[in-house]
């Protein structure tokens, strides 16, 4: 398997986390989005929406999309809930990182580092609404150990690589007890 991916993408980084968890043997090749390596014609025939990561499977199947990746990747393993419902839960935490999450701490990450915009240049819109996905989660990090019960799951993965970086997208973590306890757990946990 190879992964097509920017090692400072937290989307990218779910996907290597989730193989080094799970053993899964893989060549990394790094893509530089700010180079447009993402936009090549033979990148393009990977994944023509032109963004990271991108696994290309044994068979010479293609696949993109962080959440839809670590999903295939961790099929029957102990990250992804046995029980239905549990595992319906951990989907809703993938959907809501993509939706909710990422969208203002990834955003707000870029924008500082790779733009170098100020705290005070960014929207305060997508501020208000990181800080709000971070208080999600830390009321839900104060009824269990993880987001899903007491055991990792894909949910915490995907949540982790934007929420252990907060600070580089100018949200500061002070308040957030159970978040910064959910972190290094996780990190603990995969080896980080």
């Amino acid at each position: 398997m190879r992964i097509y991916g920017d090692r400072i993408s937290g989307n990218c980084l779910k996907v290597k986390w989730v193989c080094d968890y799970l053993r899964k043997p893989y060549d990394w090749t790094e893509i530089d989005t700010t180079k447009g390596e993402s936009r090549t014609g033979e990148f393009l025939k990977l994944n023509p929406a032109g963004q990271v990561p991108v696994v290309v499977l044994d068979d010479g199947r293609a696949l993109a999309q962080s959440n839809a990746i670590i999903r295939y990747l961790a099929a029957g393993s102990a990250l992804i809930p046995q029980d239905a419902y549990l595992a319906a839960k951990m989907d809703e935490w993938l959907f809501w990182e993509q939706y909710s999450h990422e969208p203002y701490l990834a955003v707000c990450r870029f924008q500082m580092i790779y733009l170098k915009r100020s705290v005070g240049d960014l929207d305060p819109e997508k501020v208000k609404r990181g800080y709000a996905a971070l208080a999600r989660m830390e009321m839900q990090l104060h009824q269990s150990s993880f987001l899903i019960g007491n055991a990792l799951t894909l949910a915490d993965i995907a949540l982790l690589a934007y929420t252990r970086t907060a600070h580089e997208g100018g949200f500061h973590l002070d308040g957030y007890a159970a978040l910064r306890r959910w972190i290094g757990d996780c990190e603990a946990t995969l080896g980080l």
